[in-house]
């Protein structure tokens, strides 16, 4: 039996070394339970080596008792939502019902996109980290406004929450790194030829990341119990409904009720522009944040497959990477989203605070000799991962992390 402990940084600690995303005891008990038998069989270990994790913890539960606030997010984070989601409801109200000629439905397609995608990035996913609200069936309930949109909150507490997060920019283990055949991100993974071209069309597929989650993703997941080559636990009981009643809530606003009042091309058409967009800005913000020069792609020793080199917080640092850290807009559009890095070491922080931590994380990385990566910019952010892209095409590439320059004092 493992032991664990739970820590400000929003991870529980096992005897093994690996850090697992925080879930509460009862969480936890059903996971444990409807884990698949197999499913440690390819769990990695990490460095068991916590000194900097535990100073950095200090300095954080330092900042909120000094500065009386709460990590979740309160009232700002609740006005956000409801301006959000009321954008939403309205700007679907207005296509749906009131628009008739393609000049009112093309910005409202638009608007409907970025919507979408703003609930994903500044409630469900908070939400889904159990960041958004002290309360659980908050959290839980906000949680679902990704079915509302067309996701699976199931799925993506798995793929994105489990995985993802514990795994960040390791192949085999990390399903936000694989596109299969169609990009090369990782330099571990196989190269094709039409990869060298990679660094052009994959902005144009980005696109179809939504309409893929809609139609595709989550019924593969669902059918053949694996997230990229990971096992999953199928849902079952409450969370198979809330997956159905999603996926039929979906449907019925996404092509259902605006048959009613609008020919069958005009409303894929509605809905191929709004699922566009939102795909989109959905893949950038993940790749500005992990597909990008400065981060690292680890890979366990030959010698030892199953053990990563460096303790969980310094794999987090050397995975990830902030941007565009000094624009409000940019924090308010990608919910904190930019602040990767702090993000991927306290998800259970609610994402209004990251501004405020991030001067902090970076300080206790330098104290430390640790890397602490962060793009300028959006547009640096691009640049950056449009030459990776184009390096991992090209055959027999070296992958030689940049030296980036120090970043301002702050």
């Amino acid at each position: 039996m493992r032991s664990a402990r739970t820590d400000a940084l929003g991870c529980r600690h096992f005897s093994r070394g690996a850090c697992m995303p925080f879930q509460s005891p009862r969480a936890a008990a059903e996971s444990a339970h409807s884990e698949p038998s197999d499913a440690g069989a390819d769990r990695l270990k990490f460095n068991g080596d916590n000194r900097f994790q535990r100073e950095l913890r200090k300095r954080v539960e330092d900042y909120f008792k000094q500065s009386g606030l709460k990590q979740r997010g309160g009232a700002r984070l609740y006005l956000k939502s409801a301006l959000i989601l009321g954008t939403f409801v309205a700007t679907y109200v207005a296509l749906v019902c009131f628009a008739r000629t393609w000049w009112e439905a093309l910005p409202l397609s638009v608007l409907l996109g970025v919507a979408t995608a703003q609930i994903g990035f500044n409630i469900q996913h908070d939400a889904g980290h159990q960041a958004y609200s002290e309360r659980r069936w908050i959290n839980r309930w906000m949680a679902r406004t990704l079915d509302l949109v067309g996701g699976s909150s199931y799925i993506w507490h798995w793929k994105h929450a489990h995985f993802h997060h514990t795994y960040a920019n390791i192949d085999g283990h990390d399903s936000d790194i694989n596109l299969g055949a169609l990009a090369r991100f990782s330099p571990q993974q196989k190269r094709y030829p039409h990869h060298r071209l990679q660094h052009l069309y994959l902005w144009l597929l980005y696109g179809f990341t939504a309409i893929s989650w809609h139609l595709h993703d989550d019924f593969r997941d669902i059918a053949t119990g694996t997230i990229g080559k990971r096992r999953f636990p199928r849902p079952r009981g409450k969370e198979l409904a809330v997956f159905v009643a999603g996926k039929a809530i979906f449907f019925t606003l996404a092509f259902g009720l605006p048959l009613l009042l609008h020919p069958l091309g005009a409303v894929l058409a509605c809905y191929a522009v709004a699922a566009v967009v939102a795909g989109v800005l959905l893949a950038l913000v993940f790749q500005l944040a992990h597909v990008v020069e400065p981060a690292a792609f680890p890979s366990p020793s030959p010698d030892a497959p199953d053990r990563i080199e460096r303790p969980w917080a310094v794999h987090q640092l050397e995975t990830t990477v902030d941007f565009a850290r000094h624009s409000r807009i940019i924090t308010w559009l990608t919910g904190g989203l930019n602040f990767q890095v702090e993000h991927h070491l306290f998800p259970r922080i609610a994402h209004v605070h990251y501004p405020a931590l991030a001067p902090i994380v970076e300080a206790a990385c330098r104290e430390h000799g640790l890397p602490y990566h962060a793009h300028r910019s959006f547009g640096a952010g691009l640049a950056s991962h449009y030459r990776w892209l184009r390096r991992m095409g090209k055959t027999g590439a070296v992958v030689v992390p940049p030296l980036l320059e120090p970043l301002p004092q702050s």
